[in-house]
């Protein structure tokens, strides 16, 4: 098994015999933070699964070969801990927040619910029509669903476009074994990270979980794929260090406009462009630029263009999320119908700045200052953290600690930028979405 240890940034990482990793970070409290990662999601669906990673998340609390779903809901409550879950398009993660003297209690449940879950047919009848309640309320605001709509212009007939909800048709259609091929599918050790943020020694957490393995392999029927995973006593394991193998290629990026009616008050409007990996060293420069464009501050350019100097909007913004081997970024704002074009005018203006002129020294470093407080202010938040490094350690196998993002921001050129404005914000590249 491989052990390393990150004295700079004190990860401590490790890969059991059954290809399970770990990684671990200490925290300053008495509050710990763990979770399983899991390397599926959305678009690890197939053709026919739409919905399905996000119904297995659901399920997976729904009782194991060991707990009913009352115990599991109970396991971290009865010491004050939480227990809690998310599909994305690419991950599922499961986590949990306790005092850190409960850490055996957190990693037997983690890994029972993830690897020894029986998702119950008499639980899934009711639990759907919990997601499609959830489905509901999304398709009852315009102002969220018109993201993933927008998502599947970009990513048209690839499953990074889905939504990760799926439809109410065909999850009714789901039926227990379907979940469980899919758990057998991608719910695998090797196929996982387990991470821990808190003041817990690394050699504590090796023997928990080592205990937990073990105790869900002996739940499960002797024919189990994974348990014959879990008893595999290799003395190396190669991790998967690409995230993308043996998922679908994203297709070619045909820009579009698309105006759908619906009946709202407001028009909402999106706009923007396929984007860059996590994996594309540009990515730091847009995630740079997109704070400066539309970020959270008050004084991001489009708030102050939009809504501060001309009262046209109550929301505007700008956002962007890169995947393991493509990207989204985009703008949203919702306005009086008669003020779309005005506002589609003034969003183009600060575009062409930002694409015309590189941006000078004084506001190059202003951008850096302020993207900088913004990260150290989230990074006060630990279970972001937690999550955060998980997620990475899933994807590239690595992790990577503030002062080095700190690095990376501060190397960042005025030509970074524009290379990456000139290349992103062109009009002929731009996807737009109206909700009318």
């Amino acid at each position: 098994m491989a052990q390393t240890l990150d004295t700079s940034a004190h990860f401590y990482t490790e890969t059991l015999p059954c290809g399970l990793r770990i990684v671990c970070a200490p925290s300053a409290t008495d509050v710990a933070y763990c979770g399983i990662a899991v390397n599926a999601g959305t678009r690890d669906e197939l053709p026919d699964e739409n919905g399905l990673a996000h119904f297995c998340e659901h399920l997976t609390f729904k009782g194991t070969h060991r707990r009913r779903a009352w115990h599991i809901l109970n396991r971290m409550e009865t010491v004050g801990g939480d227990l809690n879950a998310y599909t994305g398009k690419e991950e599922t993660i499961y986590y949990t927040a306790f005092l850190k003297e409960h850490f055996a209690r957190a990693a037997d449940l983690l890994v029972d619910i993830t690897l020894g879950s029986t998702y119950p047919q008499a639980e899934m009848n009711k639990e759907v029509e919990v997601v499609i309640d959830e489905i509901e309320s999304y398709n009852d605001s315009p102002a969220e669903l018109i993201f993933d709509d927008f998502e599947n212009l970009v990513f048209r007939g690839h499953p990074l476009g889905r939504n990760i909800l799926g439809e109410a048709g065909r999850l009714r259609e789901f039926c227990s074994m379907d979940v469980q091929r899919f758990a057998t599918r991608l719910y695998r050790p090797d196929n996982m990270v387990f991470f821990v943020f808190g003041r817990i020694p690394p050699a504590t957490v090796r023997r928990e979980v080592d205990k937990a393995l073990k105790r869900v392999a002996l739940s499960l029927p002797e024919s189990s794929e994974t348990r014959q995973a879990l008893n595999l006593q290799r003395h190396t394991v190669t991790p998967l260090n690409d995230a993308t193998i043996g998922r679908t290629a994203v297709p070619e990026y045909h820009p579009q406009e698309i105006v759908m009616h619906k009946d709202t008050h407001q028009s909402h409007v999106m706009i923007g462009a396929r984007a860059y990996s996590a994996r594309d060293p540009r990515h730091l420069g847009l995630y740079l630029l997109n704070n400066i464009l539309g970020g959270p501050g008050m004084n991001s350019r489009l708030n102050l263009s939009l809504r501060e100097r001309n009262g046209l909007v109550y929301t505007v913004e700008s956002c962007m999320t890169s995947y393991t081997d493509t990207g989204i970024w985009s703008i949203y704002f919702g306005c009086d119908p008669h003020d779309v074009s005005r506002c589609r005018r003034l969003v183009a203006k600060e575009l062409r700045r930002l694409a015309d002129t590189p941006l000078d020294a004084k506001a190059l470093e202003a951008a850096k200052r302020q993207i900088k407080g913004q990260i150290g202010i989230s990074h006060d938040s630990f279970e972001n953290v937690a999550l955060a490094m998980g997620k990475r350690f899933l994807h590239y196998n690595h992790t990577q600690d503030i002062d080095t993002l700190y690095r990376k921001i501060d190397a960042l050129t005025a030509a970074d930028l524009h290379a990456v404005a000139q290349d992103l914000f062109r009009e002929d590249r731009l996807t737009t979405l109206i909700y009318s």
